[in-house]
């Protein structure tokens, strides 16, 4: 079973319930290649009912036929708005401000005809590990204020990051759940990189790329690696292990071949590919 729930997660998920009530919207982070798999069951419990804004991150690298299905798939669900960003690309960056004040115009409106002090905009900002908080605050506030690494976990504590002059928002870690069921999804985190590498054996999830890349992106491994994709998957690794000199006396080296591969996932060496990409 694939699983990671460190002792930081379960501290992350008391801060959250202690600092919810703090805030008037939850700005919900999830990977556009994974859209329903990077959704956290803990977020819907801890949330409360408060206004959402979904942003689906790093679509820049998700394969672009599936945003419309995402999207209808998203706006189903009450008070919740969805936007596709790319933060290194700056792609809709400039739009959260206003899709966040949106929101929030009914909130705000209520509070002024009952007499309240005009007051800024409090937002929370939750995701799974390596989903691109940091690298979105960053952005937003115009300046370095979060530490940002490409692998999960970068992120320890919560603060406060003011990115507008009447807008605040609340950075958190990164948080899975205690217990990945679906070990389908699992795998897609792993592939993603919002589980670390270092933590489980590869070659499952490796398999079960490759035969999702069978299956739903034919001729996309053959062009990339000049493999016969109706041959085993262990075969297909072994031929990218020789291609890539990752072999020694007949004896292949499987984990550098599982890592070249999930690299070039990652690293859209493969092209544009979504793993979640049933939204019925």
């Amino acid at each position: 079973m694939i699983n990671w729930y460190p002792g930081h997660m379960a501290k992350t998920k008391k801060q959250l319930q202690e600092n919810i009530k703090l805030v008037d919207l939850v700005i919900e982070l999830l990977d556009a290649r994974i859209p329903i798999s990077s959704q956290n069951p803990l977020i819907d419990e801890l949330t409360k009912n408060k206004p959402r804004l979904v942003l689906l991150t790093k679509s820049s690298m998700a394969d672009p036929r599936y945003n419309s299905q995402i999207e209808k798939c998203f706006l189903n669900k009450q008070s919740t708005k969805v936007l596709f960003i790319d933060s290194i690309q700056s792609i809709n960056i400039n739009k959260i401000y206003s899709f966040a004040q949106e929101i929030l115009k009914e909130k705000f409106e209520k509070e002024k005809l009952k007499g309240m002090k005009t007051r800024n905009a409090r937002a929370m900002i939750v995701g799974i590990p390596n989903v691109g908080k940091s690298t979105l605050i960053n952005k937003l506030s115009q300046k370095k204020v979060t530490n940002v690494g490409d692998k999960p976990g970068v992120t320890k504590s919560l603060q406060w990051i003011r990115i507008a002059k009447d807008f605040d928002l609340l950075d958190t870690p990164g948080i899975l759940w205690p217990k990945l069921d679906d070990q389908e999804a699992a795998k897609k985190l792993v592939l993603t990189g919002a589980i670390k590498d270092e933590i489980i054996r590869l070659e499952e999830s490796i398999f079960y790329f490759i035969d999702f890349m069978k299956a739903n992106y034919a001729g996309l491994l053959n062009k990339k690696y000049e493999v016969d994709e109706k041959t085993t998957n262990l075969e297909i690794i072994e031929e990218i292990a020789k291609k890539r000199g990752f072999f020694t006396n007949k004896d292949f080296d499987y984990e550098k071949t599982y890592i070249a591969i999930l690299n070039d996932f990652r690293n859209l060496r493969i092209g544009r590919i979504s793993l979640d990409i049933n939204y019925e």
